[in-house]
């Protein structure tokens, strides 16, 4: 059986835990394989909410196993506040497995990420400051503590020490922060490592057998296409690959088995944190689509910035990805407007582009050419099926779907689990 990924197609917060939700009693493995605790997942189940940021959506469908991979950096206090808040509201949690070569998110960098990002002053980056980006260097630059070193104490107190001989530099004479203590973080380490220890596997040995004995393994993007650090709106991106890419190195899966590739599209555009955002509204329309949609990240319950759909990102994202299904989320966000503005291209120097500029430099002054489109004004969260949406709502997907080359498979009309339009299947054709 092969694997499905699943990855963002804008700027994150498209609502990617709705749609491994959707596919949660089709799928039997859910892989979180980028990123860490700096961005979450919101599932409403029922009447419940789950805000998620480290484990995989997957861990909310019973009989599902999570996994977190090799290519996830994992601050291991977030881990376990998050399962233990899980199983007091019910939630079985035991059948996670976490990779013992992803690598451990240790204090020291957390601190660095935050005074790195106050130092750079009008020049930051918008990190949540959890230690990601850090952690990341570290492990390209072969410094790096990974999940089996918390076993071999000896081997994690030399790699702290040698982390610290540097980094404690840095704070001192640079920042003029307090040195860390070694004995301090391996104490902290090592006090996860029993816990820890019943999870910890060889996940892409699990991930291989599951598929061989033709399991269906969902792998899942934290962040989304354009925050990847390579395909992204670079320097403003998170510090891995959040592409379909992404998920054979970061869960150790051959590109060979992967089948298909959704990408989750809002309605409209948000993100956080700096960067450029040609349709970005700075008016009482956005003000009003940000309280309509409840615009505010999940994990660091920032405003989000607002925008019209632009099906430019859509389409640079469906040709990175090789996307076979998008599903687009929030559209009934979209019920009350008479009008509703779609970038269709940029002008950039009175040059029309209708791709994504290969410099930055042009990105950053990119100027939105919209095409409008009729609103529908009615309520379309009662829908279940694409023929009961008013026509100009059928209109305005069947729209997006031509320019970004690909199907929409599935529509969100709402935030509940049910509230989801069907079109296509999204494991077979």
């Amino acid at each position: 059986m092969p694997a499905v990924v699943l990855v963002g197609a804008q700027w994150g917060d498209e609502g990617k835990g709705k749609a491994t939700d959707l596919l949660g009693d089709r799928i039997d493995y859910v892989v979180k394989f980028n990123g860490g605790n700096n961005a979450g997942h919101t599932v409403v189940v029922g009447d419940e909410k789950y805000a998620l940021h480290l484990l995989p959506s997957g861990i909310l469908t019973p009989g599902v196993t999570p996994i977190i991979g090799n290519g996830v950096v994992i601050d291991l206090s977030v881990l376990f506040e998050e399962l233990d808040a899980l199983t007091a509201r019910g939630v079985d949690c035991s059948l996670l497995k976490v990779s013992a070569n992803a690598h451990v998110i240790p204090s020291y960098n957390t601190v660095l990420d935050r005074v790195n990002e106050r130092f750079l002053g009008n020049r930051k980056i918008g990190t949540t400051g959890r230690g990601i980006g850090p952690t990341y260097a570290d492990k390209m630059s072969r410094v790096g503590i990974r999940v089996q070193d918390l076993y071999d104490e000896s081997i994690l107190r030399q790699k702290v020490e040698a982390a610290l001989e540097f980094k404690n530099q840095v704070l001192a004479k640079i920042y003029n922060r307090r040195a860390i203590e070694v004995d301090a973080v391996v104490e902290e380490l090592l006090s996860y490592a029993d816990r820890l220890a019943p999870m910890v596997t060889d996940t892409s040995l699990e991930i291989s057998r599951a598929l061989d004995a033709g399991k269906t393994v969902l792998c899942e993007a934290g962040q989304a296409t354009l925050l990847d650090v390579d395909h992204g709106t670079y320097p403003y991106v998170t510090s891995s690959n959040a592409t379909s890419g992404g998920a054979c190195t970061g869960a150790g899966l051959p590109p060979t088995r992967v089948d298909r590739v959704i990408a989750v599209l809002k309605a409209f555009t948000t993100r956080v944190g700096e960067g450029p955002f040609p349709t970005e509204l700075h008016d009482e329309v956005g003000d009003r689509l940000r309280v309509i949609g409840g615009e505010f990240g999940t994990t660091t319950g920032r405003p989000r910035r607002i925008g019209w759909l632009d099906v430019v990102i859509g389409r640079y994202a469906q040709r990175i990805n090789g996307v076979t299904d998008f599903v687009m989320t929030k559209l009934d966000n979209l019920d009350t407007f008479d009008e509703i503005p779609v970038c269709v291209a940029y002008d950039i120097n009175g040059v029309r582009h209708d791709e994504m500029p290969v410099s930055q430099s042009d990105f950053h002054h990119a100027t939105p050419i919209y095409e409008m489109l009729p609103g529908w004004k009615t309520d379309i969260s009662g829908c279940r099926t694409f023929e009961e949406l008013p026509e100009n709502c059928r209109r305005y997907v069947e729209f997006v779907e031509e320019h970004i080359g690909a199907r929409i498979s599935a529509i969100g009309v709402g935030p509940g689990r049910d509230e989801i339009i069907q079109r296509h299947s999204l494991l077979h054709d």
